[in-house]
């Protein structure tokens, strides 16, 4: 099998705070769509689960994540362990 490696393409990235969801469910709703409530920590005090809408569809943001923006302007969070390991800020 071949081995690959990520082009250094610049992406846009800031951690999760409120604002940068694209909308908030009910915890059942979020429990009906697949979220894992024993490895999720809400970032936010109150009893919605924010979201982003990808082009994979829903994605639940957690404690932490970080909100990357793509080369085409899509939207998805990234668990900041993953991120940390994954990015190196650009001084520019």
């Amino acid at each position: 099998m071949a081995k690959y490696i990520k082009n250094p393409i610049p992406i846009e990235a800031i951690e999760y705070r409120r604002g940068l969801e694209d909308g908030f469910d009910d915890i059942q709703t979020a429990i009906n769509a697949g979220l894992d409530t024993e490895n999720y920590v809400n970032p936010d005090t109150c009893n919605e689960i924010p979201f982003i809408t990808t082009l994979e569809g829903k994605h639940y943001i957690s404690k932490g994540d970080y909100i990357i923006t793509g080369v085409d302007g899509e939207r998805y969070p990234c668990k900041k362990e993953i991120f940390l390991k994954t990015y190196t800020i650009l001084n520019v």
